[in-house]
């Protein structure tokens, strides 16, 4: 437990209102093979990515590297851009080997999708969201039990749709979300080469938000709801979003989609100026009167030699009512 004392010009108090902060969660996968934070430091860090290593930059990262300079070989290196805005960190271009495939397959709880270097210095899936992957499929899976049949989930923001996939596989019923034609292409490639083409999953591309408005004017509700909204974003219509004004909006939209049986909702937040704090109460407000558990932290990544650094990659808020 983290110890919190409040001072005042009393000297140091502790209230009731204390009792409302929340001890954050590290949540970190340490079951992955295709996947490992090799090293990190001199703002950068070092992963592997199947059988191909990266370079990104990690501004966390302000300690020295281990390893020797010669052990950051990389078929990969991003390169942040110049003249670039002090907060958009993901500005720049990628130097690649010339034997570095366009993609590649890789493998996580035996559903394989697809790797690659994207314009935005990602990989094409995030990751440290593993343990999401497991906590949706394992709630999915107990509802399916409870209720005898498949619950139906909306993934918004959902990009590649890595986290659509392992829901599929684990019984529900999918609606992927995202405005991006280019990510939901993504999302189609994942879902053939992990062998789901039949799984019920419907793609849409649209801004999130007029898709969540719809539905619920359609009367449309869902058992369980992802989140991973960006700090900014554009819809196929011009539509704008802004992370400080349009998530509390969202949420409460998000709220009215739930179903008579509510199973999950869960938010990941990138945006670094929102804690996690900051999530959870976000979260806890929107689901006031649901009963079940609200839990908090952030989505870490741990090097894979000894005496490891933790390097923490987004803030999250998860509520189920299991």
């Amino acid at each position: 437990m983290l110890d919190f004392a409040l001072l005042t010009a009393h000297g140091p108090v502790m209230t009731d209102m204390l009792h409302t902060l929340t001890s954050p969660h590290l949540l970190c996968a340490t079951d992955w093979t295709d996947y490992a934070l090799v090293d990190s430091g001199h703002g950068r860090k070092l992963e592997r990515f199947g059988g191909f290593h990266f370079i990104r930059p990690e501004p966390q990262a302000m300690w020295a590297p281990r390893q020797a300079e010669d052990a950051w070989r990389a078929d990969g290196t991003f390169v942040p851009g110049q003249g670039r805005a002090e907060d958009d960190e993901e500005a720049g271009g990628w130097s690649l080997s010339p034997v570095l495939p366009d993609q590649w397959d890789v493998v996580y709880d035996g559903l394989r999708f697809i790797a690659r270097p994207t314009p935005f210095r990602h990989l094409g899936f995030f990751p440290e969201q593993a343990p999401h992957w497991r906590w949706c499929a394992d709630l999915i899976s107990q509802f399916a039990a409870t209720y005898q049949r498949p619950p139906r989930i909306l993934n918004l923001f959902a990009y590649s749709g890595v986290a659509s996939i392992h829901a599929a596989r684990a019984g529900a019923e999918v609606t992927h979300v995202d405005a991006s034609r280019k990510a939901i292409a993504q999302a189609f490639e994942n879902r053939d080469v992990a062998g789901l083409q039949d799984a019920p999953i419907r793609f849409i591309t649209e801004d999130a938000m007029r898709f969540v408005a719809r539905e619920a004017r359609r009367g449309r509700h869902y058992d369980g709801i992802l989140l991973d909204p960006p700090k900014y974003g554009r819809g196929p219509k011009g539509e704008r979003w802004r992370i400080e004004s349009d998530l509390m909006p969202m949420l409460h939209a998000c709220r009215g989609l739930l179903s008579d049986t509510p199973l999950f909702l869960l938010l990941t937040i990138y945006a670094i100026r929102a804690s996690s704090q900051a999530a959870h109460f976000a979260l806890s407000e929107t689901v006031a009167g649901l009963g079940g558990h609200v839990s908090s932290g952030e989505l870490v990544s741990v090097e894979t030699q000894d005496h490891p650094r933790v390097i923490s990659q987004a803030n999250f808020a998860r509520w189920h009512a299991l």
